[in-house]
């Protein structure tokens, strides 16, 4: 069958356009601004660009069934400080680290905000002190001022975290950085204030949310056993890693005591006994759905 040259051309654009898709970032110059930021330096040597699910990972992220893109950069002032004596340099040394994640789109990024702010919080979900929402440039992005500053903001599915050092919090931050990224990767976050944190309704349903996703991690990490691309013991670690957290918070809101669930949970998975931990989470399951829309105690 012969193909007409105008036709051979829509395959090529249809094909460029998936492709494009599903990778993003071909080139770092896709996720990082690869040169100097006013008077910060551009370290080209320590850019990189590889698979994983960057910040949100440490909140169990689940990337089991797809691929995310993680882009890591770093910028410095050390020009400005060249010829300084010593000590003065290393009060005035800036470093920043930038980090821009492509996530797939997948069913897991329903949870992108949610695991954006889980560092910003203790381990009950309540904002830490220091956690804050603000205004650059008409994004909103959330914050965390220890020892520096770390910046978030989620723009579409991507997370990018800008962070420096600084213990004594004495060096201007550099917002000439966060305000070039803004303009890369704008933020499309909702238009919120660090008082917005702290109201009833957002801890309430931060908590909320947290619980529903320990619980859908666990569904998670039992199809992909079903798939037979985990491993029994790695799955059931998981899941009890998870039901964990859901009977801990359950404990503290609701008030129903998790030590004696938490003891079974441990047999079961000792004993690598799959049957009784899905069992378990089909209990658990239940029981939020029938208790999910009802107050807790903060």
């Amino acid at each position: 069958m012969k193909i007409s040259k105008l036709s051979f051309i829509w395959v090529l654009m249809i094909c460029s356009i998936a492709f494009s898709k599903a990778s993003a970032f071909n080139t770092l110059s896709d996720c990082l601004i690869a040169n100097d930021i006013g008077i910060y330096s551009f370290d080209t040597e320590s850019a990189n660009m590889g698979k994983g699910s960057g910040v949100v990972g440490l909140a169990g992220h689940f990337n089991r069934d797809h691929e995310d893109t993680v882009c890591t950069g770093e910028y410095s002032n050390i020009t400005e400080i060249q010829g300084l004596p010593i000590e003065e340099a290393r009060q005035k040394i800036i470093g920043i680290d930038v980090q821009v994640t492509q996530h797939s789109g997948s069913d897991s990024d329903r949870w992108l905000l949610h695991e954006v702010e889980r560092d910003f919080r203790n381990y009950y979900g309540l904002p830490d002190d220091s956690f804050v929402a603000r205004q650059i440039n008409g994004n909103t992005i959330i914050g965390l001022s220890v020892a520096g500053w770390t910046y978030r903001w989620v723009s579409g599915n991507k997370v990018i975290q800008i962070q420096y050092h600084d213990s004594q919090m004495t060096k201007p931050e550099p917002l000439e950085v966060v305000r070039a990224y803004l303009a890369k990767h704008p933020s499309t976050l909702t238009a919120m204030t660090s008082a917005d944190l702290r109201t009833e309704e957002n801890k309430t349903k931060w908590i909320k949310d947290e619980m529903e996703r320990r619980l859908w991690l666990c569904d998670r990490w039992f199809y992909q056993l079903q798939l037979k691309k985990v491993e029994l013991r790695k799955t059931l670690r998981e899941a009890v890693d998870h039901m964990k957290v859901f009977l801990d918070y359950r404990e503290k809101y609701y008030g129903i005591s998790a030590k004696s669930e938490k003891q079974v949970l441990w047999k079961y998975m000792i004993e690598n006994n799959g049957t009784a931990i899905k069992n378990k989470l089909k209990e658990y399951k239940e029981w939020w759905s029938l208790n999910k829309g009802k107050a807790i105690n903060l």
